[in-house]
């Protein structure tokens, strides 16, 4: 007697949103069942891989993660194609210079770094805050204007901010990173509030709040696999947007991708274990759902699109 492999039938999907324009737009989303379960639904197109850059030199940055990096940290646009050519698929600018603790630049100064970058690549670019919501609404609203026609992503719009940072995005025609922290019911109820006041839910990215190998990770594959099962098996459309996850921020602060090897000889080679942290939490994003990644070491990128190629063959 045959064996007949039972198949979970949806009855939602994943709008797909297309970031970029041009030859090297990247489109995410897609999916109509559950990560990678290719007997019972379809993967149009794969998780995108964006590398992180920032409009300040990274000094709070481990030695490990500089080194990767090499001299290109000097100057935003040259870390920005020192990233395209080593395979990212999106640039991923943070302006974190912008924030009143760091060197409080200016939402102006911020717009022109954003204009720099978006004019010297032609992969899709992200646009992020420094995390200051305050100081985030008048950022990214200069950013946003700064780089009109470009279909940047722009974020991220939290409760806080969303208003002024979405209207800022549909006014120059971007798309949004709206982000909840780790729980569902706050990331849909962004969604319906970003909808409301007339922004399409299918320009919206959410970002549910990553957290780093050890430090709550499954806790955010919980969150990201129930947004699944109610987009996908429940049809909630304010669950349906494709799902970014900024992993790199989270990863190189943790200990075990920072502790020097005479502090810690029984773990080994910090090189292999600071991009093996990156590059496991990335996994586990990945085989949650995530649609995109935000990564800042290039080896770690590489280890994460192997991964991705080998499940979507």
């Amino acid at each position: 007697m045959a064996l007949t492999i039972p198949k979970e039938s949806y009855s939602g999907k994943i709008y797909s949103v297309q970031l970029g324009s041009g030859a090297k737009a990247v489109t995410i989303g897609g999916a109509s069942a559950l990560p990678y379960l290719a007997f019972e639904g379809t993967f149009p197109n794969k998780p995108a891989v964006a590398l992180e850059i920032m409009d300040i030199a990274p000094d709070d940055w481990p030695e490990t993660l500089k080194k990767a990096i090499g001299g290109a940290a000097s100057s935003p646009v040259q870390w920005a194609k020192f990233c395209q050519e080593h395979g990212a698929d999106v640039i991923a600018l943070r302006l974190m210079g912008t924030h009143p603790d760091q060197m409080n630049k200016s939402a102006d100064e911020g717009a022109k770094v954003a204009a720099e970058v978006a004019a010297a690549v032609d992969i899709p670019l992200i646009i992020l805050g420094s995390g200051h919501a305050e100081k985030d609404t008048q950022v990214l609203q200069a950013a946003a204007a700064a780089t009109r026609g470009k279909n940047c992503t722009i974020g991220k719009a939290v409760e806080e901010n969303y208003k002024t940072i979405a209207a800022a995005a549909m006014a120059n025609d971007h798309k949004l990173i709206a982000m909840s922290q780790l729980d569902v019911n706050l990331a849909k109820q962004l969604n319906i509030l970003l909808t409301q006041m007339g922004f399409d839910k299918e320009r919206i990215i959410m970002d549910p709040m990553s957290s780093a190998l050890g430090y709550g990770l499954e806790y955010t594959y919980s969150v990201m696999e129930r947004i699944r099962l109610a987009a996908l098996l429940q049809n909630d459309a304010m669950m349906q947007t494709p799902i970014v996850c900024d992993i790199g921020a989270n990863v190189w602060k943790v200990k075990e991708a920072m502790a020097a090897e005479a502090e810690m000889p029984e773990w080994g080679s910090l090189e292999d274990r600071a991009l093996t942290w990156e590059s496991v939490t990335a996994s586990a994003m990945i085989t949650a759902g995530a649609d995109m990644l935000i990564m800042r070491h290039p080896g770690a990128a590489v280890k994460a699109k192997e991964l991705i190629a080998e499940l979507m063959g």
